[in-house]
């Protein structure tokens, strides 16, 4: 175990300083950022001035290992657009997002499983042919329609939810939550809804698919050879078996729903990273850019890393096999 850990760790290391090396080239070759601070105006002193207080006038490999120890302590500098730390910025809208994204996953997993595992030990029936109607539309159709149809009947029309902002937060230290007030969790339905219906009907369909699968192996066969109940051998040997794929797609859809928040968040004008994301494209904020790159790349080796682990608490095969046993 230790020596696994160890090996994902390497190659989490290795990842991430490739993902800084993509992030640090933005600065070279995406704009100059000292033009973006001074503007059109300003004259060669000033120019040289700065670009030696910013470290731009050392040897490139001399600039990324500033910048790489400086990402190791979170610090991208100054955001070029709003002139405030970008460590803070991103720390003020990184709750936002996670709230949002945790609300989602939550939602996928605790209507999607059940779905997929209705649809298949139900196979055939009425409501196993209409959630496959159904998952199908919510792969299809694109989030930004589904969020703006949700606005139209469920803001608009019914009145039921608002339709833009995050509601009443709380401040917990360094964390806002609005997840502790009635109006924060009447805000966060219908976005987390608009971002959970994609990953929701995929892992529907993907436990399916490998129900399906364990279903036709040996072991279960001989499951029911020896008597036991439908449930014992649904519950308690196929449904465990068939989550060991499904928890890599989910893990990997956390990461995803966290990354790629930014159009619900900007349907919806939710006050995270991904909204904080699309107005540095626009103003060609690359500290900005840059910090979120790396902390999406982050969230992803970290996840990947949790995955890896939760292997050996679901398949005993994996400890037998690490151990040496046959």
């Amino acid at each position: 175990m230790f020596a696994f850990i160890l090996r994902r760790l390497i190659q989490a290391v290795i990842v991430m300083v490739a993902v800084a090396f993509i992030s640090f080239m933005l600065f070279q070759y995406v704009g100059d950022p000292v033009t973006f601070l001074l503007g059109q105006d300003a004259t060669p002193d000033q120019i040289a001035e700065l670009r030696k207080a910013l470290g731009l006038d050392q040897p490139f490999f001399v600039q990324f290992w500033h910048f790489l120890l400086n990402a190791a302590q979170g610090e991208f500098g100054i955001s070029l657009r709003q002139g405030a730390k970008v460590s803070s910025l991103i720390a003020e809208r990184f709750p936002a997002t996670f709230e949002l994204a945790m609300v989602a996953a939550v939602l996928a997993l605790v209507i999607g499983v059940p779905m997929g595992v209705y649809a298949a030990l139900k196979r055939g029936t009425f409501m196993s042919q209409m959630f496959m109607t159904l998952s199908l539309l919510g792969v299809s159709l694109p989030t930004f329609l589904i969020g703006i149809l949700l606005i139209l009947i469920f803001s608009v029309h019914l009145g039921w939810f608002p339709s833009f902002g995050r509601g009443t937060t709380t401040q917990l230290g360094f964390w806002s939550t609005g997840l502790l007030s009635a109006k924060g969790w009447h805000h966060i339905i219908l976005p987390a809804i608009t971002l959970a219906i994609f990953q929701l009907t995929l892992i529907m369909r993907l436990v399916r698919a490998e129900m399906l699968e364990v279903l036709r192996t040996d072991y279960i066969k001989f499951a029911k050879a020896r008597g036991l109940t439908n449930r014992t051998i649904y519950f308690g040997h196929a449904l465990k078996n068939t989550l060991v794929p499904v928890m890599t797609i989910t893990g990997l859809q956390l990461g995803g729903l966290i990354a790629f928040a930014i159009i619900t968040e900007t349907v919806f004008q939710w006050p995270g990273m991904g909204l904080l994301f699309i107005q540095a494209v626009t103003f060609a904020d690359i500290p900005v850019m840059a910090a979120y790159l790396c902390l999406i790349a982050l969230i992803f080796v970290v996840i990947n890393l949790i995955v890896d682990l939760l292997y050996f608490v679901v398949d005993p095969r994996l400890r037998v096999e690490k151990s040496g046993g046959h």
